[in-house]
């Protein structure tokens, strides 16, 4: 099999088909793929295309409106580091597949998107390849594209750059798949459709003229990045950041924090930012072990702030005073499944909820219900009415068919209007009384146990109430400790109880957003005490909702007995 066979021109047309023309399957990948099998696919239908005119036809009405089948059918893509074969064909992983079908949502909605992703993903390739089904299929389409520096947006013959990369998916299709293009320094035209992509870079961007849609690879990393939104608002309705994460404030980041997280049939409500995720754990290639061996890499020289940004996607991995460590959080995930000592403990038959309640602007609701130690559900909403707060706590519970369970909610401002919807559920007789226990949660209140020690037994440590400012602190503080003791349970095999532990439920839908949450806040010292305080929000981030609900649910504010821990202050 040589490329020869499958770019040769067509040959004459005769008379009859060999056999139906048919896409190709895409269902069921295996990983890694069969590409011999799929250039075997390629040359075959090339065989029938070529004899049939309508067969040819049928095919291209059939890929306008199928970008992921098109780029899987008959793109390539490149990868440097193989010793032989650097070409491949363009075989999606389902994350990648999903991540066209967010690309079509943006094109039908009108709106624009974020993809926060993990180095090593394949997102700046596929973007590129959606391009080269839109210049191909969508007449009259006007695509940008920019980056920090010129040589990342163009650089003739470097398949680095974005825009030879799109030259190179071009020249590499079967000349029946092919636009009829020219090209030249930042921009690709389809004469045939007038269709074009065009590449801006630095502070230029967005100053080239309207495009449909406009992409900006390492979004997080530009240098200027204010003079660029400006210009961007002008230009396009349809903006795609692309990026690794960069730290917290940046115009990214801010972005990231507006938007909500996208899924099929989400509803975002119109101008919020589309948010996609793509994980390290989303490529079948990267294993648990490949992530260890990186991150061991990455420690010893001293480089582990980067492999937290650009691997473990932790904006706070350079921020000083994060109360709970990113590695701490993820070593959480299925902690029940790996701690041998936990697992017949991991169904225990008490359940704890905890509500954050919305209050203001983009703020949201949350819900946190964890079974023992282990959190099985977590989620938010937008509604800030707290009667339908209380609904949706309550029927979120009657969906697991649970009842007596404690629901600890920010009792606080707005949040003191659920606890009267429960009493008015009750008395309406929709609601038992007794069914469910409700306890105000004040995250100002006073401090627990004041006169007990930091680290208990020893007595050169502080007392709670001369280290903790607030309740707040005290409780965000005993999580912290949860996830410390889990890390070094799992990383080093120490020995706790299973109420000292946390363990997160792989299976929660926002378990990603979760986790960004827990890892934002930091501590302060008050300015009048020197006590220990809690910034949920620095500089450019939202209230972390979900991880308040975390908080609440972990950390009880009235059943004070043998589970109130608040543990001992550990490195």
């Amino acid at each position: 099999m040589t490329l020869p066979d499958l770019f040769a021109p067509p040959a004459a047309l005769t008379a009859e088909p060999i056999k139906p023309w048919r896409p190709r399957a895409l269902e069921h990948e295996e990983w890694p793929p069969n590409y011999a099998a799929v250039y075997a696919w390629r040359i075959e239908t090339l065989a029938v295309l070529r004899s049939d005119h309508t067969a040819l036809k049928d095919a291209h009405a059939y890929y306008s409106t199928r970008p992921a089948q098109f780029i899987q059918d008959w793109c390539d893509t490149y990868n440097p580091r193989k010793q032989s074969d650097k070409w491949m064909p363009f075989v999606f992983f389902k994350r990648q597949h999903d991540l066209i079908d967010f690309f079509e949502d943006l094109r039908h909605s009108n709106e624009s998107g974020l993809i926060e992703k993990a180095r090593d993903m394949g997102a700046t390739w596929i973007a590129c390849a959606y391009c080269v089904w839109r210049i191909r299929y969508i007449p009259q389409d006007a695509i940008g594209w920019g980056s920090r520096k010129q040589d990342l947006v163009d650089k003739l013959g470097d398949p680095d750059s974005i825009m030879e990369k799109m030259r190179q998916i071009i020249r590499r299709l079967p000349i029946e798949f092919r636009p009829l293009w020219n090209t030249a320094l930042m921009k690709i035209i389809n004469a045939q459709n007038e269709s074009i992509i065009a590449g801006e870079s630095g502070d230029n961007i967005g100053r080239g003229g309207r495009k449909a849609i406009y992409f900006k690879d390492e979004a997080a990393h530009y240098e200027r990045p204010e003079l660029i939104e400006a210009a961007l608002g002008d230009n396009t309705n349809v903006q795609v950041d692309i990026s690794s994460v960069n730290g917290l404030g940046n115009v990214f980041h801010r972005r990231r924090e507006s938007g909500q997280i996208w899924h099929r049939n989400a509803d975002i409500p119109k101008g919020v930012p589309r948010v996609f995720v793509m994980d390290w754990r989303d490529h079948p290639e990267k294993t648990q072990e490949w992530y260890d061996a990186r991150k061991a890499k990455a420690e010893r020289e001293g480089m582990q702030h980067v492999f937290a940004q650009e691997v473990d996607r932790n904006y706070s991995a350079a921020v000083e005073n994060t109360i709970i460590a990113y590695e701490w959080i993820t070593a959480a995930v299925d902690a029940h499944l790996h701690i041998p000592s936990l697992a017949a403990i991991a169904n225990a038959t008490d359940w704890m909820a905890g509500v954050d309640v919305a209050d203001d602007g983009m703020d949201k609701n949350a819900i946190a219900l964890r079974q023992g130690f282990v959190l099985r559900h977590a989620r938010d909403w937008g509604e800030r009415d707290p009667g339908v707060a209380c609904r949706n706590i309550l029927g979120d519970l009657r969906e697991r068919q649970l009842q007596g369970v404690e629901i600890q909610y920010d009792s606080i401002g707005i949040g003191a209007a659920v606890k009267s919807e429960y009493n008015r559920l009750v008395e309406a007789g929709a609601v038992e009384d007794g069914e469910f226990q409700m306890t105000p949660w004040n995250a100002g209140g006073a401090i627990v146990r004041p006169f007990e020690r930091v680290i208990k037994g020893d007595d050169n440590s502080p007392l709670n109430r001369d280290f903790y400012h607030n309740f707040k602190a005290q409780a965000w503080w005993a999580v912290r400790n949860r996830f410390y003791k889990t890390w070094r349970a799992r990383t080093y095999g120490d020995l706790y109880e299973g109420h000292e532990l946390i363990s997160l439920a792989s299976d929660i839908p926002c378990l990603h957003q979760l986790q960004k949450e827990l890892a934002q806040p930091t501590s302060a010292r008050s300015s009048s005490s020197l006590r220990m305080l809690v910034d949920k929000k620095p500089p450019g981030t939202r209230s972390p909702n979900l991880g308040d609900a975390l908080v609440m649910a972990y950390f009880p504010a009235a059943r004070q007995g043998g589970e109130l821990h608040v543990g001992s202050y550990s490195g």
